[in-house]
């Protein structure tokens, strides 16, 4: 695993990816099979289908306000109907002819993708990539109302995961582990993210 490419548990309609809340927004995004009051649709929501990443981010359900870790399964065509709407969070060279296009650009985007260090099973950074999606306020009904086909309360498998780490049991956690794969992407759109192809 090198360089930046989107890993991800997928099928041939669906995406899985994951976020972590306080129990008072999970429970109920859990309950209902959708989010609901108290989420925010009022502010961007980061979307992260690496379930390490999500791990290392969370502390594996222990930071404060992130203690339920949700995996989202969402439409295929929503995501890519995401990605299609992003500009990249940093101006790679690659992607953008100057600074200043970068910044123009991303001003007017609906929705925000940010590349940070993979992470091994007991947080290690490695030299991959993980993919981060941020869905600004002008798509998340989208997000709420159209792609998502349900939500899973993850935690007690988080938990069964961690616990097994921590006894030494790395092969046992392992085999708890989402399978992630690389996500097809178009070559164009992979250009435009910075993905390597």
């Amino acid at each position: 695993m090198k360089g930046y490419g989107i890993r991800a548990d997928y099928d041939r309609d669906t995406i899985v990816v994951y976020q972590a809340y306080r129990p008072g927004i999970g429970k109920p995004a859990v309950a209902n099979g959708r989010f609901v009051e108290p989420f925010s649709r009022q502010r961007m929501t980061w979307i992260k289908p690496s379930f390490l990443w999500m791990m290392a981010r969370s502390n594996w359900g222990r930071k404060p306000g992130q203690e339920m870790v949700l995996a989202v399964r969402i439409t295929r065509s929503g995501w890519e109907e995401a990605l299609g709407s992003a500009e990249l969070t940093h101006a790679d060279k690659r992607v953008y002819r100057s600074t200043d296009e970068w910044r123009a650009r991303l001003r007017q985007a609906l929705v925000h993708v940010q590349w940070d260090p993979e992470r091994a099973l007991r947080g290690a950074t490695l030299d991959a990539r993980a993919i981060q999606v941020g869905i600004s306020r002008h798509l998340v009904d989208r997000y709420v109302d159209d792609w998502t086909v349900q939500i899973e309360d993850f935690t007690p498998t988080v938990r069964k995961i961690h616990s097994l780490l921590q006894g030494g049991h790395e092969h046992r956690a392992k085999d708890l582990l989402p399978e992630e794969r690389d996500y097809p992407i178009a070559p164009e759109l992979a250009r435009r993210l910075g993905i390597d192809i």
